[in-house]
């Protein structure tokens, strides 16, 4: 199992349109310097009136399939 560290910072009105479904993934710069593809459903746990802020880390199996998304710090 691999695992990505990144931080995020989307502003409420900005996930408004993944949650809308416009938008069906999220990219995200890994702490590694790799880019992070994920979907955006994976993030809706986390949503607060503020939008997503936070560290998070991100799980996925020997396929590249999300395994776990989890917040770790502010």
């Amino acid at each position: 199992m691999r695992e990505f560290h990144f931080r995020l910072n989307i502003p409420a009105h900005e996930y408004l349109a993944y949650y809308q479904g416009a938008a069906r993934e999220v990219v995200a710069m890994s702490a590694e310097g790799l880019r992070v593809r994920f979907p955006a459903d994976a993030l809706r746990p986390f949503v607060t009136h503020a939008g997503i802020q936070g560290a998070f880390v991100l799980r996925v199996g020997a396929d590249n399939k999300l395994q776990s998304l989890q917040r770790v710090g502010d």
